[in-house]
């Protein structure tokens, strides 16, 4: 799919990979309309809508400020370090279900409601309708002591990905989950720079912290290439998580 004159909805676009793939959208011709708890900054070719991505009001405001929509691109998320059991006792059960809420079920929720816009596109000639990518993370497959909860959540998006494709796949919608690794977003920005370096380097080549912008090259790539679908791309440097 070509992203020229196509909108695309991106969520947690106000930042990191989000709004790394925003502007990936706006320079590539298209338009991107972002939902997000914040404001991001002015980019020419993106928008920006207040909202919470497993409200499906929200999500219903911001499907209809962007118009006919053939992408969908999901980054939002948040995460917690939550042992099962602590000091104090068990893990609080509602920071648990925050965390699946935001990730895993706010992922679904805007999946299922794009999908029903693209559905209604007058297909290309190939009968492509829509392009959803969705994001896990290497803890899906890695996790670390503490990312009970994270890695619950992002284990949640691999397993729906191969079935949500198969779901769309008359339609002409494919659907992708990217699952990258450490990278330089605000999840790891209040880190001392010492700590920051220290995981970069952990990865075995290129030893760094990813950049947003190498996410969004993925996501380019994979709505030009017709033939991704219902499939799970590692995005990480070749890195394997140790337990903590």
């Amino acid at each position: 799919m070509k992203i020229e004159g196509k909108t695309a909805l991106v969520t947690g676009g106000a930042s990191g990979l989000g709004a790394a793939c925003a502007a990936m959208i706006a320079s590539a011709g298209g338009k991107a309309v972002c939902i997000d708890l914040r404001e991001g900054p002015p980019v020419a070719g993106v928008t920006y809508v207040h909202g919470d991505v497993s409200d499906p009001g929200a999500v219903t405001r911001a499907l209809q400020a962007a118009g006919p929509i053939h992408i969908a691109i999901n980054c939002a998320g948040i995460g917690i370090s939550q042992r099962t059991i602590n000091k104090e006792g068990p893990a609080p059960l509602d920071a648990f279900e925050k965390v699946i809420r935001v990730n895993l079920i706010g992922t679904f929720n805007v999946a299922r409601l794009a999908a029903a816009e693209m559905a209604a596109n007058v297909p290309e000639a190939s009968g492509e309708r829509g392009v959803i990518i969705n994001t896990a993370s290497i803890a899906a497959f890695d996790g670390q002591i503490g990312q009970v909860a994270y890695s619950a959540s992002k284990g949640g998006i691999v397993g729906m990905t191969l079935p949500m494709a198969r779901d769309l796949s008359k339609l002409g919608i494919r659907v992708v989950t990217i699952a990258p690794g450490i990278f330089d977003t605000p999840l790891l920005g209040a880190l001392p720079d010492d700590v920051r370096a220290a995981l970069g380097a952990a990865v075995p080549f290129p030893a760094r912290l990813g950049n947003p912008a190498e996410y969004a090259q993925l996501a380019q790539h994979i709505i030009s290439n017709e033939m991704l679908n219902g499939e799970v791309i590692r995005l990480d440097g070749a890195l394997r998580m140790p337990p903590k």
